[in-house]
């Protein structure tokens, strides 16, 4: 009979084209993996894989055996899974990658109380800004937007990402409030240059009844951060469009204004994105079951909505 951990090595290894990126999925070392894969060759006595220093291949032999193994395997790690769930305790390295503002903002205030229910979870969060590959980087989960569904991989929103114009009190005594988007090309513009693109984000505006409009702004200044630009707005610097999540705070303490209540930008889903595997850990079934309470408690989807 063969072992379970050799038949996992070589089907991730497969999977993932490589003994490292299967050793950080499985959270082995590189080197258990490819001694796991060279006893499973040497029991059945045939050879799996190719090897080079650049890649690993399937042989044909080894393409046949993957497809006849990897449906059995998944049902013998869900059974596992399915028997042990109800008793396991969440436990191991939560490896999660965040969007800096957004994660600092409202994820990490979560932590304490995840950690209190879940004190044998051991965390390893990445505020960054960038999509990461959840499988081949090892991660657990991913909070952000627009990232590729890649085969493997789901995601699950949380709210979605709208945008608007806001501005300081300051800024606006004395000014006569915009009624339409056109009436933005007279005020001061704090603009924002995509960290990923290089180029100065042009917004086209939704309102009632499905209209739409571009707005008419020249910016006076350019930031390629969304914290830089509400605290630019902050300090009485201009008009700055901003997703609500980072307006938020600023908003409901009256340090900032919403311009144009009836108009907003929507970039899409802001989205818990996890591996599709049938049979989740214990500890990322924890923590997506939490962030999503948090948000449902919080009423963070409703607050974050410009509608």
């Amino acid at each position: 009979m063969e072992s379970l951990v050799n038949l996992e090595s070589f089907v991730k290894s497969a999977e993932l084209a490589g003994f490292s990126s299967a050793a950080r999925r499985l959270g082995l070392t590189p080197a258990a993996v490819s001694r796991n894969v060279a006893a499973l060759e040497a029991n059945l006595g045939v050879r799996l894989f190719q090897r080079s220093t650049r890649r690993l291949t399937l042989t044909e032999a080894g393409e046949r055996f993957l497809q006849s193994v990897v449906g059995g395997l998944e049902s013998i790690q869900a059974a596992i899974a399915g028997v042990s769930a109800d008793h396991a305790t969440p436990a191991g390295l939560l490896k999660v990658s965040l969007a800096p503002g957004f994660g600092m903002d409202y994820i990490l205030p979560m932590l304490p109380a995840f950690r209190a229910r879940y004190p044998q979870v051991k965390i390893d969060w990445h505020f960054e800004n960038r999509h990461v590959d959840l499988i081949a980087e090892g991660y657990d989960a991913a909070i952000g937007g627009g990232f590729d569904l890649t085969p493997g991989v789901v995601a699950r929103e949380l709210a979605r990402a709208h945008v608007v114009a806001v501005a300081a009190p300051a800024y606006m005594k004395g000014r006569k409030p915009p009624k339409r988007p056109e009436d933005l090309g007279g005020f001061d513009c704090i603009g924002m240059r995509s960290p990923q693109t290089g180029r100065v984000r042009n917004w086209a505006l939704r309102g009632g009844r499905g209209r739409e409009t571009a707005l008419p702004l020249d910016p006076q200044i350019t930031l390629n951060d969304p914290d830089a630009i509400c605290r630019a707005a902050r300090m009485g610097l201009g008009v700055a469009m901003v997703a609500m999540p980072n307006a938020l705070a600023d908003l409901e303490a009256g340090r900032l204004l919403r311009l144009l209540p009836g108009w907003y930008a929507d970039l899409g889903p802001i989205s818990l994105y996890f591996s599709s595997r049938s049979q989740m850990p214990g500890k990322l079934r924890a923590f997506v079951d939490f962030v999503t309470e948090q948000f449902r408690r919080q009423d963070l989807t409703k607050r974050f909505s410009a509608i």
